[in-house]
């Protein structure tokens, strides 16, 4: 695995090109770069209403399939289980066959999984062996986009120039808000197995165009196809684009790379990289175990149980996540990691803090005809604040603080943190709402307020430091070496 791949494997990765300050020449965003770009970003797309489906859909498919709680918060979390999978396999599966082969897999999965469940009530009379079925094909989408939040950005960030590099990373978080959104949307308008088919839609686009997109040049180069690598970095630069001196820097960085000692996931827990592993590990618990897929998740049956219309309230979740996720990308150049991320882990604390108290005032007989708004402004204060900053920032600050010779076992071992402290949170959050509702906000009210006494004093700014800056900070030992 490449240098680039984790620290371009977010939104915000383009913060990280250029930090050296050295100049370098122009490219121009040809029409396949484009075009490859938005075929990637398909997957992203799916991703994002992989993780908007439940919400709109949760109420249907409890009813129409007669789940009891347990096999509700079962069914909703399965798919979180899934993408643990996707995320641990997914570096060595995109290096073995390739970003393409590795997209192709993923929307395979996703693609068989959504037929499943779109045919899941077809024949009533199978309806308990299918219901079995369908969550085993759950499990698929959820390895699908497991390995699609990996790939998808590796992809973009190797088939980009550094000067444009930041601007095409930032469309793979934008593409996941706006699916999550347009799913929350449209759900509220069609049933679930309607809103099934409609999943399939992108996930055919990115098949199709996945035969048409050329290969990732860097990709290309470490199996030692050098030929198609320069083939195909002048096909992504233009003809009469000069690409010798791009071609010799893909080729040096291999051969450096096959000098480094083999990455070992042992090798993480050294003393040597505990400051990193404390805050690439702590950021991901605390930005997951702050509730956001639980919320995200089960936002219908929050807003049904503070007596609020749920079409309304997914509505406008959908309508406040974009301009704040855009916000977050246009600010970050300027503001830095830490303030945009206390700002964020402050109005994830407010917005949970005011859920809870609205949900406590109902408990009480308190406030009637109010709490139920308190609880719809705290759910979209909530909403709006963690796209601001926790929704990616995370992802970028784990890229920058470990060391290249430790990168792929950290990004494997963060992700799976990740994707497992989701599905703790997607199982249990259904039992937990439906025992106190207030109790429930008010955990993750503290949570977020630990999160923001952790990134004050503990998360380093790594705005405007080159990665050996970085690792001079957090790894002085590693830096001497």
């Amino acid at each position: 695995m490449e240098e680039e791949s984790l620290e371009n494997g977010n939104i915000n990765s383009h913060l990280l090109a250029d930090v050296d300050g050295e100049a370098e020449s122009e490219s121009s965003a040809t029409f396949i770069l484009v075009f490859s770009t938005f075929i990637a970003v398909c997957g992203s797309y799916v991703f994002g209403t992989c993780l908007g489906y439940y919400s709109p859909a949760g109420i249907g498919i409890r009813d129409d399939l007669d789940l009891s709680e347990s096999e509700y918060a079962l069914f909703g979390s399965i798919m979180t289980v899934g993408a643990m999978i996707g995320a641990i396999i997914s570096g060595k599966t995109s290096e073995i066959i390739g970003r393409r082969g590795a997209m192709g897999i993923s929307e395979l999965f996703c693609l068989i999984g959504w037929l499943s469940i779109l045919f899941s009530k077809v024949f009533s009379v199978l309806l308990s062996f299918l219901m079995g079925f369908s969550s085993k094909f759950i499990l698929l989408i959820g390895c699908g986009i497991g390995l699609l939040s990996y790939v998808v950005p590796v992809y973009i960030a190797e088939i980009t120039p550094k000067n444009l590099r930041g601007g095409f990373s930032s469309v793979h978080q934008f593409m996941i808000t706006l699916g999550s959104a347009m799913t929350y949307f449209i759900g509220t308008a069609v049933t679930w197995r309607t809103l099934a088919l409609i999943g399939i839609i992108p996930c055919l686009v990115q098949l199709v165009g996945l035969l048409i997109i050329p290969e990732s040049p860097r990709w290309l180069a470490k199996i030692g196809r050098e030929k198609d690598c320069e083939a195909v970095l002048q096909r992504l630069r233009g003809e009469s684009a000069n690409i010798s001196e791009e071609a010799t820097e893909i080729t040096d960085y291999i051969q450096n790379l096959k000098q480094l000692p083999e990455d070992r996931i042992l090798d993480l827990f050294q003393r040597i990289y505990a400051r990193s592993l404390m805050v690439g590990v702590a950021l991901m618990l605390m930005q997951q175990f702050g509730g956001v897929n639980g919320i995200e998740l089960y936002s219908s049956s929050i807003f049904e149980a503070a007596g609020f219309s749920a079409k309304v309230g997914i509505t406008a979740m959908a309508i406040v996540q974009i301009p704040m996720t855009i916000l977050g990308i246009l600010l970050m150049d300027k503001s830095g990691r830490r303030p945009l991320l206390l700002s964020s882990s402050v109005g994830t604390f407010i917005g949970s803090l005011l859920a809870g108290v609205s949900f406590s005032l109902q408990d009480h007989q308190l406030w009637k005809k109010v709490t139920p708004v308190l609880v719809f402004v705290g759910i979209l204060v909530y909403s709006g604040s963690f796209g601001l900053g926790l929704a990616g920032i995370p992802w970028l600050i784990m890229s920058e603080i470990f060391p290249i010779n430790i990168k792929d076992s950290a990004g494997s071992f963060v992700s799976l943190v990740n994707w497992s402290s989701s599905w703790i949170v997607t199982f249990i959050f259904n039992f937990l709402l439906e025992r106190s509702p207030a109790g429930t906000f008010f955990i993750f009210s503290s949570i977020s307020g630990l999160t923001v006494l952790f990134v004050a004093k503990i998360v380093p700014e790594t705005k405007g430091r080159t990665l050996e800056q970085i690792q001079s900070v957090m790894n002085p030992l590693t830096a001497r070496r």
